[in-house]
């Protein structure tokens, strides 16, 4: 046998024996899987959530070549039209009555038809106004009706609608062409010739109704940088309310705490040497206070979330089943996050949770940071809901969603990726026990939750929208600002209003309130309101009567009003309220869901304001009203431009009706007060600036439905805790060999911008 053959049989020798080797260390060991899960089935899997659905592309863009052949008038693209124009400023569903859905989802009827909602601008009429028509059926339109007075109660006037891109755009080229006329000013304040200056609006725009007359903020465009934190001490009074763009006019200019007529009477101003002028440097890019830009190379990478099997979620068209929650969700274009028809273990819980508006009120001694108070709803929240980045909006391996519009032009837009859906495990039980008494033992179960998940980039601020859902039945609505503050150009006594945080940069003080629709559904339709809080009473000491003793005690009360149900904002308010069944759980207490608001909201704008009634649902806490077809949103896209006659006016929901044993809904405001400090140069952070409130389970089970969690922890002392078959956290380590493969990280976020 010579040398070759030796080691042939040699090798096959050694592979044997390592081949036995592995049987042997092997043998009595269950074969390890990364195998997915299977999908879970829900209980609406015939499509029923469809009928909450958001419009797809198709559908919009049928809507409008309906409009475009059936209304007799000619119709501009919204994105090239001019105020004289007609043009469809935006489609959008038009959610079915609450009663024909119930008859569809509960009662066996026939589905309610598939409708849109169209506004649509009309200027080139006699009487300029904004009209809304219902279209359907869905997906080949053959009717249409104007519902505008059946909702508002008489046509909406022209100068209330939205102001468009297109209108921003002329406002520019009219701000531009003002500038040149302060040629040696904008060279000695700003070094530029004020087409590197870019402009920020405010709102409202005036002080009585029909008025649109815009104070506009100038501020050094650096690139790759927020911009809102560089401004230059300018803003500027643009009156552009009439139909013809030739006739708009700038009638005012501010500058470092004066006012002037014109850009040319500054500028002779300045020539005369009776201007003191602050001479500003361009700012640099990478030293500019806005830079998000890391100032430090990339270090290990930190924590990862996966699901060892998958997402233990699922999600089909418009609906998310998840262990025992069932939701349909969606995404009103201009109020943002909508879901519908949430149900726990089948029943339902909340038929709809939805954004109304937000709201964001400045302090200042510059006129256009005073004058500030966006409704961001007139803006679109829902339609700024950008693509989110894997990874860091939302975890990696979440399930990433795109949301489809039509605003302001004929051609529907995509969001790709600008909805996330996630469960979420919070490293905090949601419940446990250690036992060190009588018998030893450890109970728990880790906190996992179900997140939905928006952002909306809102001019400079970033506002995360989170509805999350909770394996003990509790819902919990969170909202968290982040982004850039606005800033105004710090002169005279500017620090009554906010703090510095530049060479020449206020940061303005401001609020946040943000309003939610709740229409709770607890065990039925019929609900009543009861709240519960303690008191003290002193009494004799029972086992000792020359003793007395402060004894605690529940003070329960039904409310039977509307009136008795609005509890203003920052005021007290009863620590458990709950909606109530009429219908008793096992230990004879009514079923209900009690809600728990979070929050550190600032002073409401005082109710002698002209234009209070635009935002008067800020003014509660917390607003309970009997639920009516025709009170669907607390806020309108029309109220930014004329709060001084509000379309929709909140405070005259409220008129004392009873709500015992009706279908309420919860009028939740939420938000804080921010001062803004040197941290939050560049960026607000989330810590401490998030608020929301909870929907908690009351008597509405007969013990906490968790403990049927398979993912419940439970060992004693008397067992071995590391057996696999004993505690699921020592099965742990296989399963954490089951890491996915993650997907290539893509961003397309910029190209629909």
């Amino acid at each position: 046998m010579n040398v070759k053959t030796a080691l042939i049989l040699l090798g096959l020798a050694l592979a044997t024996i390592f081949a036995l080797v592995c049987v042997l260390l092997t043998r009595g060991r269950a074969p390890r899987t990364c195998q997915h899960l299977p999908q879970q089935q829900g209980d609406t899997e015939d499509g029923q959530s469809l009928v909450f659905a958001d419009l797809t592309p198709e559908e919009m863009a049928q809507v409008v070549r309906y409009l475009q052949g059936n209304l007799g008038v000619p119709l501009v693209d919204a994105s090239r039209a001019k105020p004289s124009d007609n043009c469809v400023a935006s489609v959008d569903l038009q959610v079915p009555a609450k009663a024909e859905v119930l008859r569809f989802l509960d009662g066996g009827g026939t589905r309610p038809p598939r409708e849109a909602l169209a506004v649509l601008y009309f200027g080139n009429q006699p009487d300029p106004n904004v009209t809304e028509y219902v279209v359907g059926p869905l997906p080949a339109p053959t009717y249409h009706r104007d519902v505008t007075v059946q909702k508002y109660g008489g046509k909406v006037p022209y100068h209330r609608r939205p102001v468009t891109g297109k209108e921003y755009m002329d406002i520019n080229a009219l701000i531009q062409r003002e500038l040149k006329k302060a040629p040696r000013f904008l060279t000695a304040c700003c070094e530029s010739d004020g087409t590197d200056l870019v402009i920020l609006t405010t709102a409202p725009r005036g002080f009585k109704s029909g008025d649109r007359t815009t104070w506009f903020v100038l501020f050094h465009n650096v690139a790759g940088t927020g911009y809102y934190l560089s401004p230059v001490g300018l803003e500027v009074l643009v009156e552009h309310g009439d139909l013809d763009i030739s006739r708009w006019q700038l009638r005012k200019v501010f500058y470092n705490g004066r006012y002037f007529a014109s850009p040319g009477d500054l500028e002779q101003e300045f020539v005369a040497g009776t201007l003191e002028v602050v001479r500003l440097k361009q700012p640099q890019a990478d030293a500019g206070l806005g830079s998000m830009k890391p100032r430090r190379p990339p270090d290990s990478p930190g924590p990862l979330q996966f699901e060892p099997k998958g997402p233990r979620y699922t999600i089909r068209d418009n609906h998310i089943i998840f262990q025992d929650w069932s939701i349909a969700f969606g995404m009103n274009p201009n109020s943002g996050p909508r879901l519908f028809d949430i149900r726990y273990r089948g029943e339902r819980i909340v038929y709809e949770l939805s954004l109304q508006e937000a709201l964001a009120l400045y302090g200042s001694n510059c006129p256009g940071g005073m004058s500030t108070r966006y409704l961001d709803g007139s803006f679109g929240i829902g339609r700024f809901a950008y693509e989110l980045v894997r990874g860091l909006d939302c975890p990696y391996t979440a399930t990433y969603v795109d949301r489809h519009y039509l605003a302001e032009s004929d051609t529907p837009r995509t969001n790709q990726n600008s909805l996330c859906i996630f469960e979420h495990d919070s490293a905090l039980p949601l419940r446990r026990h250690f036992s060190d008494s009588q018998s030893f033992y450890y109970g728990g179960l880790r906190k996992t939750t179900l997140v939905i998940r928006a952002i909306s980039t809102l001019i400079n601020y970033d506002y995360i929208w989170d509805f999350m859902f909770h394996g003990s039945g509790a819902v919990e609505v969170r909202v968290y600002a982040t982004g850039y503050i606005s800033s105004s150009f710090l002169h005279g006594r500017g620090t009554d209003f906010g703090n510095r945080v530049g060479p020449h940069t206020l940061g303005t003080m401001h609020l946040h309130h943000m309003h939610y629709k709740v229409d709770l559904d607890v065990d039925g339709q019929l609900n009543s309101l009861e709240t519960q809080d303690m008191e003290y009473e002193l009494i004799k000491d029972p086992w000792s009567m020359q003793n007395t003793i402060e004894r605690p005690y529940l003070r329960r009360r039904r409310l039977e009003r509307e009136d008795e149900a609005a509890f203003p904002l920052n005021a007290p308010m009863p620590r458990y309220l709950s909606f109530t069944s009429p219908n008793p759980n096992k230990w004879g207490h009514s079923r209900s869901y009690r809600i728990q608001v979070i929050s550190f909201a600032g002073k409401h704008l005082p109710t002698s304001s002209s234009m209070e009634r635009s935002v008067s649902w800020g003014r509660y806490q917390l607003a309970v009203t009997q639920r009516k077809e025709e009170e669907p949103t607390s806020s309108s896209v029309y109220n930014q431009n004329d709060p001084w006659t509000p379309t929709v006016t909140f405070a005259d929901f409220i008129n004392n009706e009873t709500i015992t044993n009706k279908d309420l809904v919860a009028w939740i405001s939420v938000g804080f007060l921010h001062v803004p400090h040197a941290e939050d140069v560049p960026n607000t952070v989330t810590v401490g600036n998030g608020v929301g409130f909870f929907l908690r389970p009351y008597n509405y089970f007969n013990e906490d439905p968790s403990v049927d969690s398979p993912d419940s922890v439970y060992f004693s002392s008397e067992q071995d805790s590391g057996v696999c078959g004993t505690n699921p956290l020592a099965c742990l380590s296989p399963d954490a060999a089951c890491a996915p493969r993650l997907p290539p990280f893509h961003f397309g976020g910029f190209l629909n911008l």
